[in-house]
């Protein structure tokens, strides 16, 4: 048991720093490293919106397919876009947005701080005095935390769109008939709820990343362990964090 006791300290230990590398900010210019929050955020951003449209679309898609299906059996086949307008926004699109960046951008900062880890480059920023956690960590934290949300919406709207071609055309209606049934069962606390979701998804996965990639071993093996690490355990966290959410909103009846 040993072990697990230590990985928890040391857990516990990187979370706890990440405040004070944060409150560390105030003590003058050149500490946080803006050219490397501009490439992080560049990644988190607008290199991920085709695989975040892809994958949002089918989704949408699929939903659409399936409800359709089902609904039309039961002479029901109107309430397809009620179906697809509130599940891509109030769960589906901000879930599999994330998980895409899990995949994507947390097992890039994994095996990337674990490069540097092997390559002693961390060891030379602390000789140099800097705070790694505030160099190294806090940039990839604040940017995708803040900017999965945006990245959120568009899902959503890649979702809708999916769902009207698809759901449109099984049920054939116009597109103005859909998307006005779409925006009768759209509500701000859909939007709300999903949007919260994302932010804490984007902090999530940005520190399981950078967990992973700073504990590595400092060989070829660890860069590969420490990134599947990453991408599992942010998909595992991404799924408990989503499970928490929905028994919170069903009590407080969001």
């Amino acid at each position: 048991m040993l072990p697990v006791f230590a990985d928890a300290l040391r857990a516990v230990t990187f979370l706890g720093e990440l405040p004070l590398a944060t409150a560390q900010l105030r003590r003058g210019p050149g500490r946080f490293p803006g050219k490397d929050f501009a490439r992080v955020a560049a990644q988190c951003s607008a290199q991920a919106l085709p695989i975040v449209a892809v994958v949002n679309v089918l989704l949408g898609a699929i939903l659409a397919f399936v409800g359709a299906v089902q609904l039309i059996k039961l002479g029901a086949g109107l309430y397809v876009a009620d179906l697809v307008g509130i599940a891509v926004p109030r769960e589906m699109a901000a879930a599999m947005t994330a998980i895409i960046m899990a995949g994507r951008t947390g097992a890039d900062f994994a095996a990337e701080l674990a490069t540097m880890q092997a390559n002693e480059e961390v060891d030379a920023l602390q000789v140099l005095g800097l705070d790694v956690i505030g160099y190294l960590v806090l940039p990839r934290v604040l940017a995708l935390t803040a900017l999965l949300p945006l990245l959120y919406l568009y899902g959503c709207a890649a979702g809708l769109i999916g769902g009207l071609l698809v759901g449109a055309g099984l049920l054939d209606m116009s597109a103005v008939s859909y998307l006005g049934r779409t925006a009768d069962a759209l509500s701000v606390r859909q939007f709300g709820l999903g949007a919260a979701k994302s932010m804490i998804f984007g902090a999530l996965i940005a520190l399981t990343g950078c967990y992973y990639g700073l504990h590595a071993c400092r060989n070829a093996t660890g860069v590969g362990a420490a990134a599947t690490s990453a991408v599992v355990m942010g998909i595992v966290g991404v799924i408990v964090v989503d499970a928490v959410f929905a028994v919170c909103a069903n009590a407080l009846g969001v």
